[in-house]
């Protein structure tokens, strides 16, 4: 490869209901166009047919809008960097298939991407300024990247680890949810409550109306760094369940006719205890491996208690804190750029026979 050659990759995500696309040259994000789906909203939850089908309409406009936004030529393209998971299969089967024929018609590689690391590489990601000027959410935005090793707590819907970060390619699992994730369970007791799908933002939105000393909630009291929150949401339901008999009603909306500030102070309760629950672990891994370096990544990285707790740690500890910026939270192609681009460089490829899959580690 010449010396004077750019180094430009397309990424795709679609491990879930995102379809997402970023073009990133020489380690610099020239552009991120993601759609989302509204569809599921009303049946309270992904459904992965659907999800597939919306991935199959979105993806060829998604990826169109993302080179033209990066001024970018699909000939000029180094290699094709994609989601190979986990996730939903339908969803990745969608963003693989594309990004193999786009890699055989242009006859580069293709750089696959663990969906978890790449929520951990959001903290490289690093827009070009024509991008900031072009996403009013990234401006004022101070775009910091930790030093290895640090711990970086990975919350979702689908998963809850501390992960010990050595490399970009070096990651340990130090802990991690036996039973549900931290999203999952935002999300299940918001459906208990009655409220929309997905549940973490409208929580978070209530939770700072609401009191969180009204209700006690049950913690687990597991050893070393894992985590538990079946019981919590066990702990929600029996709560809500035994006011509404107290109160001799049959529903939610009734229950909350009668309770003021019902939902905002249950919304408030459960963010401070899950809060407490992710919090208190990490505490305890970076005192016991002596790091300072502490991040969060995820889509519960956007939740607004868990931003100021992450803060209010690394005030009273001295942690140096890592937060992504709003934008690179959820499920998005920026990371997997990121993730890719590290891979393109150590000529870390995979094969165009690589087919993905719905369940791994990191």
């Amino acid at each position: 490869m010449e010396q004077d050659k750019h180094i430009t990759i397309l990424a795709i995500e679609s491990s879930c209901d995102d379809t997402s696309a970023a073009v990133i040259r020489d380690g610099e994000l020239l552009s991120m166009v993601t759609a989302s789906q509204s569809v599921h909203e009303e049946f309270g939850g992904v459904v992965p047919e659907l999800a597939s089908r919306a991935h199959q309409q979105n993806i060829v406009p998604v990826v169109d809008a993302a080179l033209r936004r990066a001024g970018v030529d699909k000939s000029e393209l180094s290699a094709i960097g994609f989601t190979r998971g986990p996730g939903l299969l339908g969803s990745l089967l969608v963003g693989t298939s594309f990004a193999k024929g786009l890699a055989l018609s242009l006859g580069i590689p293709l750089v696959e991407v663990n969906h978890l690391q790449g929520h951990i590489m959001a903290h490289f990601v690093h827009p070009s300024e024509q991008m900031v000027a072009a996403m009013p959410r990234l401006q004022g935005v101070e775009f910091r990247h930790p030093q290895y090793p640090f711990l970086c707590l990975l919350v979702s819907g689908g998963n809850s680890q501390i992960v010990l970060v050595k490399a970009y390619n070096d990651m340990q699992i130090i802990g991690q949810t036996i039973d549900d994730a931290a999203g999952e369970a935002f999300d299940k007791c918001a459906k208990v409550l009655g409220l929309p799908y997905p549940g973490g933002p409208v929580v978070d939105s209530l939770a700072r109306q609401g009191n969180a000393k009204v209700y006690a909630l049950a913690k687990p009291n597991l050893p070393d760094y894992d985590y538990s929150f079946s019981g919590l949401k066990t702990s929600f339901l029996y709560s809500l369940r035994d006011q509404m008999k107290a109160e001799g009603v049959d529903s939610i909306d009734a229950l909350a006719a009668k309770v003021p500030n019902l939902k905002e102070d249950y919304c408030a309760a459960l963010q401070a205890t899950v809060i407490d629950i992710l919090m208190s672990k990490l505490k305890k891994a970076a005192k016991d491996l002596d790091i300072k370096q502490v991040a969060v990544a995820g889509g519960v990285s956007a939740n607004s208690g868990l931003r100021n707790a992450i803060l209010d740690y690394a005030q009273r500890y001295r942690w140096q804190a890592f937060i992504p910026p709003f934008s690179f939270t959820t499920d998005n192609a920026a990371m997997i750029a990121q993730a890719a681009y590290y891979k393109y460089l150590d000529g870390d490829f995979c094969p165009i026979d690589a087919t993905p899959y719905a369940k791994t580690s990191i």
